[in-house]
């Protein structure tokens, strides 16, 4: 098997890996930092996730059909547009939720989601790091 080669199992395994270790982190940090419960930071970060991996497949597929229909490379700089439109896209379906589920302001919500990406940011970096070095070594001995 190489690097590049992951089965469907793999994938899901991969992604609740990331999802659930990311939600045992950030939601007792985020409610020493906020002030909120941790079951609430746990619901609220889990919901996020949810919403995130919803908004993935969506955004993904109406990112492919226009690619169909205009016909543009994926450059560095459509990159670029593709993530900044996700990360945009995804902060605005969390904010009402967010401000909802804490009985916050709309602007406290933002501030709030933005720690949310700035924590994810390096995570997802590390996590992957740690993740694709583990995975080589257990291809390695194979």
């Amino acid at each position: 098997m190489h690097i590049h080669d992951r089965p469907l199992s793999e994938r899901v395994f991969h992604a609740l890996t990331f999802e659930i270790l990311a939600i045992f982190i950030s939601a007792p940090l985020a409610a020493w930092l906020t002030g909120h419960g941790v079951f609430d930071m746990g619901v609220l970060t889990a919901v996020i996730a949810t919403i995130a991996v919803l908004w993935n497949m969506l955004y993904n597929w109406l990112f492919d059909r226009l690619q169909a229909r205009v016909g543009f490379d994926r450059t560095y700089s459509v990159r670029v547009a593709h993530a900044c439109g996700f990360e945009g896209g995804l902060i605005l379906i969390a904010i009402p939720f967010i401000a909802w589920w804490l009985g916050i302001s709309f602007w406290q919500a933002l501030l709030l989601d933005i720690g949310f990406v700035l924590f994810y940011l390096p995570y997802g970096f590390l996590f992957n790091l740690g993740y694709d070095k583990i995975r080589q070594n257990l291809i390695t001995t194979d």
